[in-house]
């Protein structure tokens, strides 16, 4: 008798573990569910138009979508060659598909490094002092109100190069110089204590990494396309660019056509 209400017990308790194990398994998989369907519209979202919207737009002489390159990535050390992905962004408003092409982007992943030594410093800063404790001399780089949250410093064998990405003029209209506003790239010398600037006006200085061992970089430049004084990564696209830091000029890395023949295969005008 006792080792019935034994087999009875042992059996309830199993009987409500089990009940439990299916309840926690089906929340489980509803959960995933939930995440994987939204992990779709995500990447439906963020994708290329399709024909059909295509074929819509091309009616009204409109596009969505423009464009847009990421960072140069390191995959030839020995001989320095870069590869430079394509992608796209979606604006927040069409446009006409005639309109002056400023597209190109850049979202970092692991490449190998470099030989110089690199140091970053953050956080809220109007100007920046450079000072020798050997003579006792001091010098600040900026006789204007800025503002700018990082301070990298690249280490070469003849010089070290301090880089700040500044704002300086209140480009979005909110009453405030921070970074909303667009920003230049400021490179300071310590060997020739010579500070440039390096912008393009109308636009944001967004990003810039140096090519392989050399202190020319590339840089993107954030394109304000609706034209409110801010550049907005998630629905403006960003042009890309190489600055010679011999010579200070700026130039094109994609080839014009290129750059065409990209913008019209993603907006379709291209058969």
């Amino acid at each position: 008798m006792k080792i019935e209400k034994y087999n009875q017990r042992l059996l309830a308790v199993l009987g409500t573990v089990g009940v439990i194990f299916l309840i926690v398994a089906l929340i489980a998989f509803i959960s995933i569910t939930i995440m994987e369907h939204r992990r779709f519209d995500d990447d439906v979202e963020t994708g290329i138009l399709s024909d059909e919207k295509i074929e819509e737009l091309q009616k009204e002489n409109k596009r969505e979508q423009v464009i847009s390159y990421e960072n140069p990535r390191l995959i030839d050390t020995l001989n320095s060659i870069y590869i430079i992905p394509v992608s796209h962004k979606t604006l927040n408003e069409q446009e006409e598909i005639g309109k002056t092409l400023n597209a190109f982007s850049s979202s970092d992943s692991y490449e190998p490094r470099d030989t110089r030594y690199s140091n970053q410093y953050y956080g809220a800063f109007n100007n920046l002092i450079v000072y020798n404790p050997k003579d006792g001399t001091n010098k600040k780089l900026f006789d204007k109100r800025v503002n700018f949250s990082l301070i990298k410093a690249e280490y070469f064998e003849d010089d070290i190069l301090i880089l700040m990405n500044v704002s300086e003029k209140d480009t979005y209209k909110d009453g405030v110089i921070n970074l909303l506003d667009f920003k230049s790239l400021y490179i300071y010398s310590l060997r020739k204590k010579e500070l440039k600037k390096v912008g393009i006006e109308g636009m944001d200085v967004f990003n810039f990494k140096f090519l392989n061992n050399e202190k020319n970089l590339t840089i993107q430049f954030g394109v304000d396309k609706n034209n409110d004084g801010q550049f907005e990564e998630y629905n403006e696209p960003t042009l890309i660019k190489r600055y010679d830091f011999y010579n200070g000029k700026l130039t094109d890395i994609i080839d014009e056509k290129i750059n065409s023949d990209l913008q019209k295969t993603l907006e379709g005008t291209k058969k």
